[in-house]
């Protein structure tokens, strides 16, 4: 398949210097939106303890050891601002992310032994599922950094039972473990009760000398049996008990690695553990890249700097998304899947780092004359239409046939409304790309470039598809909302304003909810909220989207689950006729 691959077909146009002149101002909102981003990352890294004073204890911090431990250039963060349970701490008090450990891409997660020496906190267990979700669905190793002093008892009722509580991460550690998925654990420092089995439930530990695990930690054990209230000679005994268990604390090396033999591995030094999860990632099975690469790995024929010229911060300003694939894709090079047919949708084959990759892109602008084919209206970029609808349905479904990934770019106001529209089916269609999304069973990420709106947002690789979503990206420009502000309060008003003019009484008090609602739904859809709230797993600068895409793809393709082999493909033919 050589000839299919190598060279593909080449899109996308140098701009001009009056293309960069007037993208100036919109660079520069842009940039804007990504330093008030940047800010918000700096005030989750310098949360809690300074890491002079965790150093001075003799350890390292988190982020010194996922700096330690990642190959260099490699480290591609994630959920950084998720805090869904607005902490006081400002973080789930977990950081992770996709990186490669020698050579191997591996999810990486660690506690932040800077806040209450990591503890469980409200919405953590939310992050931790998220990342076993995407170990599972990328099929890579999930790699510990266990430093867990137990819950933050004074809000246990937020996160210790539930459904998907605290304790449901064990359970998915197992599921890792039975798909053949191995889950390593360097661990540090105290880790007492759900510490104690965020450290025994993965597949291999690697211990440092001065840890220790335990069904409870000196301060349960000290405490134990209470008579139902607190006297004297309840403290008495209480403070005779936490000085033994001060001293002694259960769970140590002595129990764990001489008696148990549950540490595989012990080491002097902090390093020493960083240096053992590093070589077990080195004998960790995984295809080398050439087994699935088509084509050398090349840089696009553009600069990824001209996407803050060519991605409009104002959202209902018309771009050229060819143009922006043609700034991350390899040789801004592509295979285009029926063009001219559904127009509003891009659907092709391109190469990231030289392994095949399918991108599906909301087009935008005036779509022509007489489309879509079924109304007497103006079709426009953004919406989707019935043969958009469909040309996607076959597209993912051909991708899942021949195991390609797919890579989502999302900005879409949504699906065409209005009785003539359901006449063409498109609610059954939209659905139907639900359906072919769910039976493809390949690798899935998501790009919310500008508008993630209505259901829309679901049916283009959004991240609801927990099967096949492993992760959603946002923009400076990323607004998600079930529909635009001011459509909203229409819908919400209409009548309202209709009876007030007709009892004769002013417009003013309505007009002003309106207006507060349309707010509302901005300050609640913009990038950082949808951080915070998890409806994207990372906000990511245009000139590092490229860094993502290059990790999802090399990691999908690392170990899969199942091989079209290559001159087996039916896709690359079906477009080339």
């Amino acid at each position: 398949m050589r000839p299919y691959f190598e060279k593909m077909t080449e899109f996308g146009k140098a701009l001009k210097k009056g293309q960069i002149k007037r993208g100036a101002a919109n660079a520069e909102m842009a940039r804007e939106g990504e330093a008030a981003v940047g800010l918000e990352v700096a005030r989750v890294k310098n949360a809690g303890f300074s890491e002079e004073k965790i150093n001075a204890r003799g350890q390292m911090t988190v982020w010194q050891r996922l700096d330690y431990i990642l190959d260099p250039g490699t480290w591609c963060p994630l959920h950084t601002l998720y805090n869904p349970a607005d902490n006081e701490e400002g973080t789930t008090n977990v950081i992770d992310g996709i990186g490669r450990i020698e050579g191997k891409w591996a999810v990486i997660i660690g506690f932040d032994n800077k806040v209450m020496a990591g503890a469980w906190l409200a919405g953590q267990y939310e992050n931790i599922l998220r990342v076993t979700d995407l170990a599972k669905r990328l099929h890579i190793p999930l790699v510990w950094l266990v430093n867990c002093s137990g819950a933050k008892l004074t809000e246990q009722e937020q996160f210790y039972a539930n459904r998907r509580g605290a304790g449901t991460p064990f359970y998915r550690h197992s599921e890792l473990n039975q798909l053949g998925i191995p889950v390593l654990a360097g661990i540090y420092g105290t880790n007492p009760a759900g510490g104690g089995y965020q450290s025994i439930s993965p597949t291999i530990l690697f211990a440092h000398k001065n840890c220790n695990i335990a069904v409870g930690g000196a301060g349960i054990v000290s405490g134990m049996a209470p008579k139902g209230h607190f006297d004297e000679e309840t403290a008495e005994a209480i403070i005779d008990k936490a000085r033994h268990f001060k001293g002694n604390p259960p769970g140590t090396v002595k129990t764990h690695y001489d008696e148990t033999g549950f540490f595989r591995y012990v080491y002097e030094e902090e390093t020493g553990v960083l240096d053992g999860l590093k070589s077990y990632m080195k004998e960790v099975p995984a295809y080398h890249p050439k087994y699935f690469r088509v084509a050398e790995p090349a840089e696009p024929r553009f600069p990824a700097e001209e996407l803050y010229s060519l991605l409009p911060m104002e959202p209902k300003m018309v771009y050229d998304f060819d143009e922006v694939l043609a700034r991350l894709v390899d040789g801004s090079e592509h295979m285009e899947f029926r063009p001219g047919y559904g127009p509003e949708v891009y659907t092709g084959l391109c190469k990231v780092d030289g392994f095949l990759v399918a991108c599906i892109g909301n087009r935008q602008g005036y779509l022509g004359k007489d489309y879509p084919e079924y109304a007497d209206y103006p079709g426009m970029g953004g919406k989707l239409y019935r043969q958009g609808l469909i040309k996607m349905n076959e597209f993912v479904t051909l991708c899942g046939r021949d195991r390609i990934p797919i890579i989502w770019f999302q900005d879409t106001s949504g699906i065409d409304v209005g009785d003539t529209a359901e006449k063409a089916e498109l609610l059954g269609l939209g659905q139907s790309l639900v359906y072919s999304i769910q039976q493809t069973d390949v690798p899935q990420t998501l790009v919310v470039l500008r508008k993630g709106t209505a259901a829309a947002h679901y049916l283009m690789g959004g991240p609801q598809g927990n099967d096949h979503n492993a992760f959603t990206l946002g923009t400076a420009a990323t607004e998600i909302n079930v529909m635009h502000g001011e459509t909203a309060a229409v819908a919400m008003y209409s009548r309202r304003l209709v009876k007030e003019k007709d009892a004769g009484r002013p417009l003013g008090p309505v007009i002003d909810k309106m207006n507060k609602i349309a707010s509302e739904y901005r300050e609640n859809s913009r990038p950082i909220y949808c951080a915070k709230t998890g409806l994207v797993d990372e906000v990511v600068p245009l000139g590092e989207l490229r860094n993502y895409l290059t990790a999802f793809a090399g990691s999908a393709y690392q170990n899969p689950k199942s091989i079209c082999p290559q001159h087996q493909m039916i896709l690359p033919r079906i477009i080339k006729g």
